[in-house]
């Protein structure tokens, strides 16, 4: 069964109460209870991680018990060669997902350290945006992890 790290960087613990009028209403156990039932229906194994240190994110990339990453790290996104470093080190592929359009937003925003080394980038789609991750990851490395060619 393919292994699917859903990797949560700083802040996203505040969802449902940080800004809803740009992030939404849903807090993040929600999210991850809607993932989790979308990666049973497509024979993914998922798990967890989020925090608000950038540390810790890297030491859980680093443990690679995964096939595949999705990748929402927040402000991270826009300040952390050492995620980036990270999550090319492990030699995983990964999807970023961000719940707004960051380049939409901030000057500072459109800096991106991750998208040109994420297999697919998916932003501005709220939390849907992780199910079409999954729907991604299931198309292109199947419940199996094997590669489907895409």
């Amino acid at each position: 069964m393919t292994r699917v790290l859903v990797l949560q960087g700083p802040n996203l613990n505040l969802l449902g109460t940080r800004e809803p009028e740009i992030y939404g209403r849903e807090t993040l156990a929600e999210i991850h209870d809607g993932i989790r039932t979308r990666a049973a229906e497509l024979g993914l194994d998922v798990d967890f991680f989020q925090s608000n240190h950038e540390g810790a994110l890297i030491d859980r990339l680093h443990a690679r018990d995964f096939d595949v990453a999705i990748v929402n790290a927040g402000g991270l996104t826009h300040t952390s060669v050492a995620l980036r470093d990270a999550l090319l080190g492990v030699g995983r592929p990964f999807v970023e997902v961000h719940l707004s359009d960051p380049s939409t937003r901030e000057p500072f925003r459109k800096v991106n350290f991750l998208r040109d080394v994420a297999a697919e980038s998916i932003v501005g789609q709220g939390a849907r945006g992780y199910h079409l991750a999954l729907d991604s990851i299931a198309r292109t490395f199947g419940p199996h992890g094997e590669t489907n060619g895409g």
